[in-house]
């Protein structure tokens, strides 16, 4: 029997796996176990000069590096949340939404997440406007932009710009406006 040279893992012969199917089929599997592949004959038979690759087994595929995880979206913190509903919390810089179209706003959100962002900005406020029929929390009713920029701020394509946002307090304008977290500008990209 060949040993393990330094942890890897040898192959089994051919001997080997028909030995180990034969076994395997002696016993119930799990439902979620795969057997090998039994070796085909006119391989089998045929012994090369040199030790060439198995093809009874193939090697798996390497996996493609999937994109990393979003990262999730995190509430303000409870004590940021009590400070600036008492007004003894500084937003660092804040744009009103009032009177803009839809792809207006859009656009003049992510410039000035982006903007604040480079400037080193952590606090923001959004004043997105109640519109006519306002529900508090769930972002549900009101105008155009109090529905759309929560969706907007959600997306995946955001995450490198915020940490969460939260409805702001009454001082800031309340279901009529949000607090946006900022991330820490990246260093690297602008150096």
């Amino acid at each position: 029997m060949k040993e393990t040279h330094r942890g890897r893992l040898r192959r089994l012969s051919d001997e080997e796996i028909e030995l180990w199917l034969t076994v395997a089929k002696s016993v119930t599997p799990r439902p979620d176990a795969r057997l090998p592949q039994a070796p085909t004959p006119a391989i089998a038979a045929k012994k090369p000069d040199v030790e060439a690759p198995s093809l009874k087994s193939p090697l798996p595929l390497p996996k493609s590096p999937s994109p990393p995880p979003v990262p999730q979206l995190a509430p303000l913190e409870r004590r940021l949340r009590q400070r600036l509903s008492r007004g003894k919390a500084d937003i660092d810089a804040a744009i009103d939404l009032h009177g803009l179209t839809q792809a207006e706003a859009h656009s003049a959100l992510h410039h000035f997440l982006a903007r604040a962002q480079a400037d080193g900005a952590k606090l923001v406020l959004v004043v997105t406007g109640k519109g006519e029929a306002r529900s508090s929390g769930d972002f549900s009713g009101g105008g155009v932009l109090r529905r759309a920029v929560p969706l907007w701020l959600k997306a995946p394509e955001w995450r490198g710009l915020i940490i969460g946002f939260e409805e702001a307090s009454r001082p800031h304008g309340g279901a009529g406006a949000l607090y946006v977290l900022l991330r820490r500008a990246d260093k690297r990209r602008h150096s």
